[in-house]
């Protein structure tokens, strides 16, 4: 895959989202996942969705592993772990495991329960007149 950084080394990274029909809704998730390009050129990034969007988790993943990524953490881009996130994505990840057997997935919790990501939202909030 010819966008992925030429020494990947296998280590990939899926950032995961809900999706939406209208497609502003994922301006703020590719700048999340630009930054994260930015930040760490080393590291063969990907933005997946639920649904509505595209690509879908299996496909990017795939994207991933066809580049040569044996190691990829998944991190689901949602504020909270509620039904998507404690059951979709479970099953999504077994899937992707199945079908990538020589590949370590690593789940991660949802980027919202993160604290810098709690503290970032807090000191925003906080700014507000």
């Amino acid at each position: 895959m010819s966008d992925l950084p030429p020494d990947a080394a296998a280590q990939g990274l899926l950032l995961f989202a809900h999706g939406a029909r209208d497609p502003r809704w994922a301006e703020p998730f590719e700048a999340v996942a630009a930054r994260v390009r930015a930040q760490r050129p080393e590291l063969a990034v990907r933005l997946a969705y639920l649904e509505f969007m595209q690509p879908e988790l299996p496909q990017a993943a795939a994207e991933l592993v066809a580049g040569g990524c044996r190691q990829i953490d998944v991190l689901p881009l949602f504020l909270g772990a509620g039904g998507h996130v404690r059951k979709d994505l479970p099953a999504l990840m077994e899937r992707l495991q199945a079908e990538h057997a020589g590949v370590r997935f690593t789940l991660h919790p949802a980027i919202g329960e993160m604290p810098d990501v709690i503290d970032a939202m807090a000191a925003a909030a906080a700014r507000l007149p």
